[in-house]
């Protein structure tokens, strides 16, 4: 209880987190309390946070816990066969990009069962933290968690059979940099591949952005002062899907990262940044420790980490314009696949031209709350 009260941050969110009645929980922690012999809550008419005794304790507890699921995660360890069934977070570019290396990880095992679930960027930590989600696909703009971890050649870098135990109750394996990219319609001026990238010249264009306040867009204003640029106040939209979908029908330019362009990659066109504008986001997958010596939550990282690879492989062959035939081979599956996520996110789209028209674009039905931005 007192965990969970520490994840959410009050006892309503807690309630509802736990299926309890706030009263019902309120009355647990103070016996708690009384059992403790020392406040453990600092109380007010209108919030309760934790004293100092109460946030000592919690750790206790996360620690206590991570040791009961490292208990449970050896015993697994022995089966011979994944099996079981792994929830998956991720923020939603991440969570469609990522979803055909999950989906192929599930035909080599076909005891394990996944579900996969798109929640906003800041919610994955606290959501694998507290036990609710095996692994989360999270994102960093500042560029601090990958130096908090060493880098992104040492810890990073392990296989999930060599766990780093320095990393703590937390295991963080570096995915792919997504950086950003300028998008326009195919049919813009500055589509031709010929023709430099220069924002100057782009200042008066129609621009498309997420709502001020949002990290991506945080990024771009930060680049675009980077050259002097300021351009009119652009239109904003919640849901990186949706920008990208408007740029594709010419309505508009943008600036976005590489990895949300997703499905609408054939129907515009992506123009690499000059020199020195480099900034980009770091995409990590995130599990607790102890849970990593199950078969199960392994091989779904590991499938996470082999889809970089991927993403990799097809990212180098864009920017040599000349992959060769084993470049090729070795990427079909994963092209495949992308070629039916463009398919799907085209009938996507014409279904929109009749009755059953999605004011939010390229999100799923049921999904509109989780807008990535």
């Amino acid at each position: 209880m007192l965990h969970e009260f520490a994840a959410r941050g009050s006892i309503a969110r807690t309630a509802e987190a736990l299926g309890y009645t706030p009263s019902a929980v309120s009355q647990q922690l103070a016996v708690l309390e009384r059992e403790a012999g020392t406040p453990l809550l600092d109380r007010t008419a209108r919030s309760a946070g934790l004293t100092d005794a109460g946030r000592r304790l919690a750790s206790y507890a996360e620690r206590i816990l991570a040791m009961v699921e490292e208990a449970e995660s050896d015993l697994s360890a022995r089966a011979s066969e994944p099996a079981g069934r792994v929830v998956v977070t991720g923020f939603p570019s991440a969570a469609v990009a990522f979803a055909p290396a999950l989906a192929r990880s599930l035909r080599a095992h076909p005891q394990l069962s996944l579900l996969l679930r798109q929640s906003a960027p800041d919610e994955g930590l606290q959501l694998v933290r507290s036990g609710e989600v095996e692994v989360a696909i999270v994102d960093d703009w500042t560029g601090r968690l990958a130096a908090d971890l060493g880098g992104l050649n040492s810890t990073l870098s392990k296989a999930t059979d060599e766990l780093d135990p320095a990393q703590g109750v937390l295991s963080y394996y570096h995915l792919v940099r997504d950086p950003l990219v300028l998008v326009v319609a195919r049919t813009h001026p500055a589509a031709d591949p010929d023709r430099p990238v220069d924002l100057r010249e782009l200042r008066n264009e129609m621009w498309l952005a997420a709502p001020a306040g949002e990290p991506s867009r945080e990024a771009v204003d930060r680049l675009l002062a980077a050259v002097g640029v300021t351009p009119p106040v652009p239109s904003e939209f919640e849901g990186l899907g949706t920008i990208a979908n408007l740029v594709a029908r010419g309505l508009g330019i943008a600036i976005m990262p590489r990895l949300a362009v997703g499905a609408y990659e054939k129907r515009l066109v992506v123009r690499e940044l000059p020199a020195g504008l480099d900034l980009a986001r770091d995409v990590f997958a995130v599990a607790r420790t102890a849970s990593l010596m199950r078969p199960s939550v392994s091989v779904v990282v590991s499938a996470l980490r082999a889809g970089a690879r991927s993403m990799s492989q097809r990212a180098a062959a864009h920017d040599s314009h000349d992959p060769g035939p084993d470049a090729d081979l070795a990427d079909s599956h994963a092209l495949a696949e992308a070629q039916e996520l463009s398919e799907a996110q085209e009938f996507s789209e014409a279904q929109e031209a009749g009755d059953g028209q999605d004011p939010h674009g390229d999100q799923p039905h049921g999904q509109h709350e989780h807008q990535e931005a």
